[in-house]
C-alpha cells in the first residue's frame, strides 16, 4: 500500500532539461502543500499520484511516455483511487491526444499552468473524468509557487521562462512561449531567502539565460544581476545555464571575471562549427564569432572550464561541414561536450528539410567527434594534476564511493572530484581542500588526505534536513536531498534542452 497512516503519496518522473527539473521541484512542493508525501524511493508507480513531467525534444519522446503509461495501466486497474497526471512540453504539444491514447490518465496540464495540478487532480476525482487544461500563456511565474527543493545546499533560481529564438531544430519556444523576464528584485529576494536557509550555491536558470533584460530593454541586465549576486553575503558559488552566443556580450565576461562568487565555468552551446549549417539552424552567429567569445572568456578567466552542446548530422551536413565542427572543437578545447545525433523533432522546420542524413553516416561522425572530445577532455583534466582545489562535497555523485572509501564533490569550475574520505565527519555542503593527483576524461582524483575541511552552514542545513526526514513516521520516505550543484546532465538531457 502506498498510503501510510492516512497520508497519500506521490511520485514525479522528470524528463528533459533543467527547466523541467526545476518545474518538478515546484510540482512536488504543490503536492506536499496539498497534503501528499513523497513515495519511497523505488516505488516505481506504487503511489497514489504519479506525475509525468515530459519533454518534447526527442523524436521518440511520445513513445517513451506511452510505454510508461501503459505499464501503469494494470496498477491503476487494481487500485481505483490511483491518479495519473501528465504535464510538461509533450503535454503542451499533444493535449487531447494523450487521453485518446491513454484513457486512464486523469489530468493533462501544460507548461504554463503547473500551479493548477492539485486543483485538477481534485476535480478529476470528484467528477470522475479526465481533466485537460492547457494554458496558452504563463499564468504565474514558477518561482511564486511552493517548492520541494532536491538539495539542501544548491538551488536552481529561475530568472526567465520562454525563448525568443527560432532555431529550426527546436520546438521549445512554441511550447514554452516568448521570453518573459522576472523582476530583478524578486530574483535577489529569492536568493537571499535561500541563503538564509543554508543554500550556498545557486544556478541562474533560463531557456536563454543571458538574454535576461530583453523585456525591459536593458542589454546589460544579466551582467548587473551577476554583480548583484556577488554582494549577497553567504552566497559562495553562482552558476548559470544556458546562455546563447548571440547575447554573450563583453559586459557579461567582465562581470564573471570580476565577481568572486561567479564560478569560472561556462556552458556555451555551439551546435555546429559550420557556417552554412549554423545558418540552416537559424543560429545568429558563425564559427569565428563563437571562437572569439571563447578566446575572450579565456583571456579574462584562464582557468575557466567551458562546455558545449553539439548536434551531429543536421540535415544537409556534408563531410566538409562536419570537419568544420571538428576544427572548432580542436580550437575551443572544451572541458566536455554534450553531443547529439540529430533526430527529427516533430513540429520543427528541420524535420521537413531536404538532405536528411542516413543514420549510419550520422553514427560514424558522432563516434569520431566523441573520440576527439574524449581526448581533449582528458588532456584538459590532466592540466589539473598538482593543483589545490576547494571542493564542495556532494551526495550521490560518486557511484563507487562506498567501495573506494571516497567522497565526491565539485570544484569551482564544476569538474567532478573524487577524494579520500577524511577521518572526521564531512557532510554534503561542506568544503574540503584537496590536491589533485590523477585525471580521467570525466573526473579528477585526490588520493591523499584532504588538506583541510571547512564545515559550512550548508552542511548544517543538510544535517538538519536529514534528521527531520529520519524522524518522519515509519514508512514515509521523502528521500535524501540530491546534493550537488545541479550537475551536468547526461547527453540525453543536456543543458537547455540542447537548443540554446
Amino acid at each position: 500500500m502506498s498510503e501510510v497512516e492516512g497520508l497519500k503519496t506521490y511520485e514525479v518522473r522528470t524528463y528533459g532539461c533543467q527547466m523541467n527539473v526545476h518545474d518538478s521541484e515546484r510540482l512536488s512542493g504543490l503536492l506536499e502543500g496539498a497534503g501528499y508525501v513523497r513515495a519511497p524511493e523505488g516505488a516505481d508507480g506504487d503511489a497514489d499520484v504519479v506525475v509525468f513531467n515530459t519533454c518534447a525534444v526527442r523524436e521518440n519522446a511520445d513513445n517513451k511516455l506511452y510505454g510508461n503509461l501503459g505499464r501503469l495501466a494494470p496498477m491503476k486497474t487494481k487500485r481505483p483511487g490511483m491518479q495519473i497526471a501528465v504535464g510538461g512540453c509533450l503535454a503542451q504539444k499533444d493535449r487531447d491526444t494523450i487521453v485518446e491514447r491513454a484513457p486512464w490518465v486523469d489530468v493533462v496540464f501544460g507548461t504554463h499552468n503547473i500551479g493548477k495540478l492539485p486543483v485538477l487532480l481534485e476535480r478529476a476525482r470528484i467528477q470522475e473524468e479526465a481533466q485537460i487544461e492547457i494554458a496558452e500563456s504563463l499564468e504565474a511565474f514558477p518561482s511564486t509557487l511552493p517548492t520541494r527543493r532536491e538539495s539542501a545546499y544548491a538551488a536552481w533560481v529561475s530568472i526567465s521562462v520562454g525563448c525568443n529564438n527560432t532555431c529550426t531544430f527546436c520546438i521549445v519556444p512554441a511550447l514554452r512561449g516568448k521570453e518573459k523576464d522576472r523582476r530583478t528584485g524578486d530574483i535577489l529576494a529569492e536568493i537571499e531567502a535561500l541563503v538564509a536557509e543554508g543554500v550556498s550555491e545557486i544556478t541562474l536558470l533560463g531557456q536563454n539565460v543571458n538574454a535576461y533584460g530583453s523585456d525591459i530593454g536593458d542589454r546589460e541586465a544579466f551582467s548587473k544581476l551577476l554583480r548583484a549576486c556577488g554582494k549577497i553575503e553567504g552566497l559562495e558559488r553562482v552558476r548559470f545555464t544556458s546562455p546563447h552566443p548571440r547575447d554573450f556580450t563583453d559586459d557579461v565576461i567582465a562581470a564573471m571575471a570580476e565577481t568572486p562568487n561567479v564560478m569560472p565555468q561556462l556552458h556555451m552551446p555551439m551546435q555546429s562549427g559550420s557556417d552554412p549549417i549554423l545558418k540552416a539552424m537559424r543560429r545568429s552567429y558563425r564559427q569565428e564569432r563563437f571562437l572569439g567569445i571563447i578566446e575572450k572568456v579565456r583571456a579574462a578567466m584562464p582557468d575557466a572550464a567551458i562546455s558545449t552542446d553539439i548536434i551531429v548530422g543536421f540535415p544537409g551536413e556534408t563531410e566538409e561541414d562536419f570537419e568544420q565542427t571538428m576544427h572548432a572543437v580542436r580550437q575551443a578545447r572544451f572541458a566536455n561536450a554534450f553531443t547529439f545525433q540529430y533526430s527529427k523533432r516533430p513540429g520543427t522546420p528541420a524535420a521537413d528539410m531536404e538532405g536528411q542524413i542516413p543514420k549510419e553516416v550520422v553514427q560514424e561522425r558522432y563516434m569520431r567527434l566523441s573520440a576527439l572530445q574524449e581526448e581533449i577532455s582528458w588532456d584538459e583534466n590532466k592540466k589539473q594534476v598538482g593543483r589545490t582545489l576547494e571542493v564542495m562535497v556532494a551526495e550521490g555523485e560518486g557511484r563507487k564511493d562506498g567501495a573506494t572509501h571516497r567522497l565526491s564533490g565539485r570544484a569551482p569550475d564544476n569538474r567532478l572530484v573524487h577524494f579520500t574520505k577524511p577521518d572526521g565527519e564531512v557532510r554534503p555542503g561542506d568544503v574540503v581542500t584537496v590536491e589533485i593527483t590523477y585525471a580521467a576524461p570525466h573526473h579528477l582524483l585526490a588520493e591523499g588526505a584532504p588538506l583541510s575541511v571547512r564545515r559550512t552552514r550548508s552542511g548544517d542545513a543538510w544535517e538538519k534536513r536529514t534528521a527531520a526526514e529520519a524522524a518522519k513516521p515509519a514508512g514515509v520516505m521523502l528521500g535524501l536531498p540530491g546534493i550537488g550543484a545541479p550537475a551536468p546532465m547526461a547527453a540525453a538531457s543536456a543543458p537547455g534542452c540542447g537548443c540554446d
